[in-house]
């Protein structure tokens, strides 16, 4: 998606107000009857046309096999945060985001699932969902939440299936819990810079320490880790 925010008709824009608001209430879309419901539609036909026009227009993406198969694409999502940092621009000749929304005060963020190897980790093929949580849960703004995978960490509370706040970062200190990528692998260490290069501490005595020899052409930090979400979300 450009720079250029997409220019949507009255309903569009009411439309996709609408996905926003149930995403902030409920974690999860809405579906196609309950957009027909809550606009008037006769049908959930003519609900399902808007959100192929808002697909096409780069807003949303739709996915097949299930009722609730509307996802926020990672650029709209940044647009949402961005926007609610400062006052919504006018309407030129279409309509353009309209946020913030009234009386939302909340981040949406993209969770990612499994990421694939050499490719960014916010791609769109990764987020499996959106979710619309409160800010003064992190110690500071997320950018994503990630589905931790196994128990490395476990022995600070970090366990497998947690949803991990991270915020993107490239650089870290020493003792702070990272996101790194290292070749076809995510990982959530504690970061450690020696002479001899980083080493990613585990914390869990089961498992070893992740060497990284200094220039490591494979090695990356994605992000830090601000904060846990730990309780059952809609699916």
């Amino acid at each position: 998606m450009s720079n250029d925010k997409p220019k949507l008709t009255p309903r569009q824009q009411q439309i996709f107000e609408l996905i926003q608001r149930a995403i902030a209430r409920t974690g999860a879309p809405p579906t196609r009857a309950e957009i027909a419901a809550e606009l008037g539609f006769r049908s959930a036909n003519a609900a399902e046309e808007h959100l192929q026009a808002l697909a096409r227009k780069g807003v949303i993406e739709l996915v097949g096999g299930t009722s609730r198969g509307i996802r926020l694409k990672a650029d709209t999502l940044r647009t949402v945060n961005e926007s609610r940092k400062r006052p919504a621009e006018p309407r030129n000749g279409g309509l353009p985001f309209n946020l913030p929304l009234p009386g939302l005060e909340q981040l949406v963020l993209p969770l990612v699932g499994r990421v694939a190897a050499g490719q960014p980790i916010l791609a769109q093929e990764h987020v499996e969902q959106t979710y619309a949580v409160e800010p003064s849960l992190f110690s500071r703004t997320p950018d994503y939440l990630l589905r931790v995978k196994g128990m490395s960490m476990k022995d600070v509370g970090i366990l497998d299936g947690d949803l991990l706040a991270v915020a993107r970062t490239r650089e870290a200190r020493n003792g702070q819990i990272v996101v790194a990528r290292l070749g076809d692998e995510v990982t959530v260490k504690r970061f450690q810079r020696t002479p001899e290069g980083i080493t990613l501490l585990p914390e869990n005595p089961d498992f070893e320490p992740i060497l990284v020899p200094p220039d490591h052409p494979e090695f990356e930090l994605e992000g830090l880790a601000v904060g846990l979400i730990r309780k059952q979300l809609p699916n």
